[in-house]
């Protein structure tokens, strides 16, 4: 004892003893305070998995969307949820999308290739692209289709001139039930196909007909259970029947398009260029003149954009249209105030997209059925860019991070009656159209769909021409409350297999 007081009396034994008080001070600092952060930014909560199937035995693998918003109401806006073996990031609610999509853009941008999808898409073309190859074919895209009026007076001449064919087919039923599917998914091909390939096909041209179906028993059968096992665990794809489906209609697509581009080719005139597939044609072979190497313009590209452009740019407007039919039928009266309010304001005439200010309840149907349609639940899923902290939590860069976009169109917080068809939720007490915020259909951000402005336009024009000309009804012996809003199983959401009949308004 004498010993140890003696060398705390010695300076030199006081330094290093007060040193090493500070530093274990410091080290207790430093612990606590990493304690203390690694609290504050902990992972967000969720259902504890399984070894292996992670949470698969809480999750309807027909309808995810729906076990998702009910995990939502447990462990809150932002959740993890293991998919089998894989984590995924779930943002659910309209302030959490905008958060993340939006202000945090960059951080989320990037798309998860799920194994699915890669082997659908093989790194080519938009919709299942990263870095540089999604920033190249999406500028194109976008700036090529603007070149070619998306959304502006020359794709609004297409989409008119389609409505007459349409309507044609219509006529043909002379009222008796029919399934409005076929033609209405040829229709709107035709416009997207107008502004790719700089022409319209007939509806009975074959290998017009093939591509459409090809694309359309893809979307269905990607939203299978199956193919949900298959990206949890990809080495039984030999075992899943619908993953060897849809590769077959995947190479019989990709072959059709290369028909069609090889038409093009040859008969190509750089001066004049008649679709985004021209536009294509001209940047490739400026590149191979040129003599660069590693350009992004190449053939591959060329056929899977194509490819994303013609299923993304047929299947949901085609849905949403397929919809608005069927809630007219459901919905007779909201029916009646959409065509009193086209014969006060257009009349006889052809409506144009000059109307759609004068025609504010009709717009807000129009917006409503969207919302309720709620036909890409869950959107795409994305994968953090970099490690980020957000709302709280910490998300490793590569997590894959789920948008449940039916959650911001049926948000509690967001909509007097979010489950329920109301039309009203975009109309103000003066009956004046208004938009919502929380309406995000084509998701938000840097993914947002390309051809958003398009699809608005189309749905617009079609509807407001086919109720100018048509009062949908069930068919008879059938009562409107009998009409089924339950969707059919798929990746988007169509309506089940059902008929209408098209009733002539002149007759």
């Amino acid at each position: 004892m004498a010993l140890v007081e003696e060398l705390l009396l010695q300076p030199t034994s006081r330094s290093i003893l007060l040193g090493a008080v500070v530093m274990l001070l410091t080290l207790v600092y430093f612990c606590s305070s990493r304690s203390s952060s690694q609290q504050q930014w902990k992972e967000p909560p969720g259902p504890k998995p399984l070894p292996i199937l992670g949470n698969l035995l809480g999750i309807d693998l027909k309808r995810p969307y729906v076990s998702l918003c009910s995990m939502s109401k447990q462990y809150g806006s932002i959740f993890t949820v293991y998919f089998g073996p894989k984590k995924v990031v779930v943002l659910a609610g309209y302030q959490t999308l905008k958060q993340a999509l939006v202000n945090h853009a960059e951080e989320f941008e990037n798309r998860d290739i799920t194994p699915i999808f890669a082997d659908f898409n093989k790194g080519y073309g938009i919709l299942f692209s990263n870095g540089e190859n999604w920033k190249e074919m999406r500028r194109f895209a976008l700036s090529t289709l603007r070149d070619f009026g998306m959304g502006k007076r020359g794709s609004e001449e297409k989409i008119i001139k389609e409505t007459r064919y349409l309507r044609e087919v219509f006529e043909q039923f002379k009222g008796k039930p029919f399934d409005t599917t076929q033609p209405v998914n040829y229709a709107i091909s035709n416009i997207i196909s107008a502004i790719v390939y700089g022409s319209r096909f007939e509806y009975s041209d074959p290998l017009f007909k093939d591509m459409v179906a090809w694309s359309n028993e893809n979307i269905r059968l990607i939203g299978s259970a199956s193919i949900q096992v298959y990206n949890m665990f990809p080495w039984l794809h030999s075992w899943v029947k619908n993953r060897k489906l849809i590769m077959i209609n995947r190479e019989n697509s990709i072959k059709g398009i290369n028909r069609l581009v090889d038409r093009l080719q040859e008969t190509l005139n750089p001066q004049d260029c008649r679709g985004l597939i021209d536009c294509f044609l001209v940047c490739k072979q400026k590149a191979e003149e040129s003599g660069e190497k590693n350009t992004l313009f190449h053939k591959q590209n060329l056929l899977y954009t194509v490819a994303n452009l013609f299923g993304a740019g047929t299947d949901t407007t085609a849905a949403t249209l397929h919809w608005s039919l069927l809630l007219m039928a459901k919905y007779p009266h909201v029916q009646d105030r959409v065509q009193e309010e086209i014969d006060r304001v257009v009349g006889d005439r052809q409506p144009v997209m000059e109307d759609r200010k004068n025609l504010p309840y009709t717009d807000a149907v129009i917006h409503e059925i969207q919302r309720l349609a709620n036909i890409s639940p869950m959107s795409l899923p994305h994968t953090t860019t970099c490690d980020v902290h957000f709302q709280g939590f910490f998300i490793k860069k590569g997590t894959s991070v789920l948008p449940l976009l039916t959650s911001a169109l049926r948000d509690e917080n967001e909509w007097e009656t979010p489950y329920t068809f109301n039309p009203a939720h975009f109309l103000d007490k003066q009956g004046r159209f208004v938009k919502r915020d929380s309406f995000m259909p084509f998701s938000a951000g840097r993914r947002v769909c390309v051809g958003e402005s398009l699809a608005r336009m189309e749905l617009f024009l079609f509807f407001t021409s086919l109720l100018q000309h048509f009062r949908f009804t069930a068919p008879p012996g059938v009562s409107e409350d009998q009409l089924d809003l339950t969707p059919a199983v798929g990746f988007t959401l169509r309506p089940s297999p059902h008929k209408l009949c098209a009733i002539s308004r002149s007759a």
